[in-house]
């Protein structure tokens, strides 16, 4: 048994059973690929894939069991890695963060301008999508962290922290109604047509939630997942907007005005996701820790390990 034959079983499974597409993601030929996961099988006394003539079309109970393991072991071979890369260069690599747009526009600049002047010699990417996919890219190994609102605790892979707490505001062009209202109620928001962001980002569910505690069937004609999408439509006249406070910059925005409505949602908590088990180098460390003061390298590392409890916010 050796590394290449792990490889091997786990990118095949990672390619739907396509040995070709796994041999050309490898960089290898099909028959090695074919050889070395029958030598593997061979060597542990059990099948791994489940064949048809010569296409896989499943895997096996004990199959999974052993590209469970596998992945494992590769994973640790990654840290195994990482560790040597940090010892021999502390101050430079390559961070990669996956989140929503609203944290990458709004949320996050002032901690990358920071970070990168501490650390020039670190490499920072930025992939941005919804909070199903952000979580899917730390998973896959694609991203060190992911950084969104929803979704984050779906999978027990991920270990997920809490840093900040946020609600909405409202907002409409100058000059509208709703602006004269002395204090503004989902009533008063229902009337009008609403433009929001779509259902898997930014806490659009604590939005459902509020209008359907008051039996209010709210008219949304656009949905986005981009607040300044938002508020260009809404600034055309197309309806009011429902964004994240942190989404409005009076500065920019001067067409617009913004109403506050934290009254009447359920505030919304931002959460970092770390892969269970990832080694993380310590200036992954300081971005988290810049992004969340309160999350220092003890408190992740507890979660990261599955000790520890809620650090709150």
């Amino acid at each position: 048994m050796n590394i290449q034959q792990l490889r091997y079983v786990a990118e095949v499974a990672r390619q739907g059973l396509n040995v070709s597409e796994a041999a050309a993601a490898l960089f290898t030929s099909q028959p090695g690929v074919s050889k070395q996961i029958r030598l593997l099988e061979e060597e542990l006394g059990v099948e791994v894939f489940v064949r048809h003539g010569k296409r896989l079309v499943d895997i096996t109970e004990p199959g999974r069991a052993i590209l469970a393991i596998a992945e494992r072991m590769l994973r640790d071979m990654t840290n195994m890695r990482s560790v040597g890369q940090e010892f021999s260069s502390e101050a430079s690599g390559r961070l990669t963060i996956a989140t929503t747009h609203t944290q990458a526009r709004y949320a996050l600049p002032p901690v990358v301008r920071s970070f990168l002047q501490r650390y020039p010699g670190v490499t920072l990417s930025l992939h941005q999508g919804n909070p199903t996919q952000v979580c899917e890219m730390v998973l896959e190994g694609e991203a060190d962290i992911a950084i969104a609102t929803e979704g984050m605790d779906d999978s027990a892979e991920l270990a997920v922290l809490p840093c900040t707490q946020w609600n909405r505001c409202v907002v409409v062009p100058v000059g509208h109604p709703l602006l004269d209202e002395k204090l503004l109620t989902l009533e008063a928001i229902a009337r009008h047509p609403i433009i929001t962001y779509d259902y898997a980002f930014t806490g659009r569910s604590r939005i459902n939630k509020a209008f359907a505690a008051r039996s209010l069937s709210p008219n949304v004609v656009i949905s986005a997942i981009d607040s300044d999408v938002i508020k260009t439509y809404v600034e055309m006249g197309l309806g009011i907007g429902i964004v994240a406070s942190m989404a409005f910059d009076p500065e920019k925005d001067v067409a617009l005005r913004a109403l506050d409505a934290g009254h009447l949602f359920e505030s919304s908590t931002t959460r970092i996701g770390i892969r269970r088990n990832a080694y993380l180098r310590g200036y992954v460390y300081a971005f988290i820790e810049a992004f969340a003061p309160h999350l220092g390298r003890r408190m992740v590392d507890a979660a990261l390990s599955g000790g520890g409890s809620d650090p709150g916010l």
